[in-house]
């Protein structure tokens, strides 16, 4: 058993390997051409899907990560790159509410209450995109958060048959990420098995129609 331990166990360590890399190369390639940076170069949409994180980290500082997402969705808004804004964010917990939080936000920064659309049962990347259509109604959408987070909700829109792009946030410092971006690999392994498995969002509900 010992002899058969010692054999497997690399193997398995192997597979892991190629398949985080596989993963993650084939959520990266999709993206290619539908991830933004730039305001100006980016297509309209009516609504932009931000994604939902907390305003703070565990220390109790600013999340550098929601700060840029703030930042990259107003620019938007304002540059008349979107109409509506679709925050999808966990409010799970009687005190603790992503949506709303980034909806004071927005408002804080110049974007109208009436052109923001809460989600609160965004509790993944997938929850959020399958909603945004099942729920929202929308096909096309430019989703909002980091590059890493936005090859991830585009591999999944794409998967379900929607049309998005995204913008890119800025990302934090790369000694200040380099633990979510190694979540990350495990994330884009965890995708493919909630694709095979036929994973749907935890709730849907009645549909909300946004700007009419």
């Amino acid at each position: 058993m010992k002899k058969i331990f010692f054999i497997a166990l690399p193997l398995l360590l192997l597979l892991a390997i190629v398949a985080m890399f596989v993963c993650n190369r084939m959520v990266t390639r999709y993206a290619e051409g539908r991830c933004y940076d730039d305001v100006s170069t980016i297509p309209y949409n009516k609504v932009g899907l931000l994604l939902g994180t907390s305003p703070w980290v565990r220390s109790g500082k600013n999340n550098a990560y929601y700060d840029y997402r703030i930042a990259a969705t107003v620019a938007l808004f304002k540059a008349g790159k979107i109409d509506y804004v679709l925050v999808s964010g966990d409010n799970r917990k009687n005190n603790y509410n992503e949506p709303e939080m980034m909806k004071k936000s927005l408002m804080a920064q110049g974007i109208p209450q009436e052109r923001i659309v809460l989600d609160y049962a965004g509790f993944r990347t997938l929850d959020s995109v399958v909603r945004a259509n099942k729920v929202f109604g929308q096909s096309s959408f430019t989703v909002i958060s980091q590059r890493f987070h936005n090859e991830r909700a585009l591999y999944l829109a794409k998967h379900f048959g929607l049309d998005a792009i995204a913008m890119n946030a800025k990302d934090p410092s790369a000694y200040y990420g380099f633990k979510t971006l190694a979540r990350e690999k495990l994330a884009r392994v965890k995708l493919f098995v909630d694709l095979l498995i036929g994973k749907q969002p935890k709730f849907l509900g009645d549909k909300i129609t946004i700007g009419e």
